[in-house]
């Protein structure tokens, strides 16, 4: 089989990372597959590079997944990155072709739905209203409020110590300009981004926060990008209570939205709990592969 890898040019880098392309096309310019490379450029992960690959699937066992593969982590290492990650469907074809050429399993995920007409209404709102001493709930859309952006900023470090297991994924370093450059990511996208924060009634300060991403047109399914609290304030349920009143906010914002999507570590068995208690139900599960440069 004859076919051409052609390098592609991604023209809008994002705030934390840029991309490189590449399109397998056949004799007469069909598509057969094609391999993305995102770099990232923060502070802590620029040793990093996480590939996206995808062959049609009359097209595979013909090779063009394995030059796909060649180009891009030819470009991670003139890039000098000394990691590439790629997540598959565990039992997939992606899974086995990424086992066969040298990544290995460093980080297993479990993914999880909650059908909205399923909720009960009644257990959200209770779960949201039950008191806890020395916290507030405050929620706003799209970027921080002035007042709480370095409080906020900082509670990003209750992410450190996610479990990632075997996965070098370095350090994420949060500041204020981060923040308010990944809210206007989602905003350019055409998305929805509401964020539900834990604030310690002391000082003011976020203590955690629960980031849920609706499509723009209120319909599908909405994502969580992360629900997190810092380690010194674990243990007093705030993770649930953030996560039901982002469940209650798209009950009343978003009557039209089907569901709410989440995924998480299979060893983050504190937040498996959390998503089970509120009634999201496991969908699939999914394998993070990295190859070492």
């Amino acid at each position: 089989m004859s076919f051409d890898i052609t390098p592609l040019a991604d023209p809008r880098p994002a705030p934390s990372s840029r991309r490189l392309a590449w399109l397998a096309a056949g004799d007469e310019g069909v598509p057969l597959g094609s391999a993305f490379l995102r770099l990232f450029t923060q502070e802590g992960q620029e040793h990093l590079a996480e590939l996206q690959l995808a062959v049609h699937g009359a097209e595979r066992r013909r090779g063009v997944g394995t030059r796909l593969l060649e180009a891009a982590v030819d470009a991670a290492g003139a890039e000098r990155r000394r990691s590439v990650i790629a997540q598959a469907v565990e039992g997939s074809p992606a899974d086995r072709f990424l086992a066969a050429r040298g990544f290995r399993k460093v980080l297993a995920l479990t993914y999880a739905r909650l059908p909205l007409a399923d909720v009960d209404r009644a257990a959200i709102d209770a779960l949201v209203e039950l008191p806890h001493p020395g916290y507030r709930l405050t929620e706003w859309d799209g970027i921080v409020p002035d007042a709480l952006a370095r409080s906020f900023a900082g509670s990003r470090r209750a992410m450190d110590d996610m479990p990632m297991e075997g996965t070098d994924f370095g350090r994420v370093v949060w500041d204020v300009e981060r923040v308010v450059a990944a809210a206007e990511a989602v905003a350019r996208r055409g998305e929805l981004l509401h964020t539900v924060a834990a604030v310690d009634a002391t000082d003011g300060g976020v203590v955690g926060f629960c980031e849920l991403v609706v499509p723009g047109d209120g319909s599908g399914d909405g994502r969580h990008y992360g629900t997190a609290v810092l380690p010194e304030h674990r243990g007093r349920g705030l993770a649930r209570w953030m996560k039901a009143a982002a469940v209650r906010h798209v009950l009343e914002r978003h009557p039209e939205l089907a569901g709410l999507r989440t995924d998480t570590a299979a060893s983050n068995t504190p937040m498996l709990a959390v998503n089970d208690s509120l009634g999201y139900v496991p969908t699939h599960k999914a394998v993070e592969y990295q190859l070492d440069l």
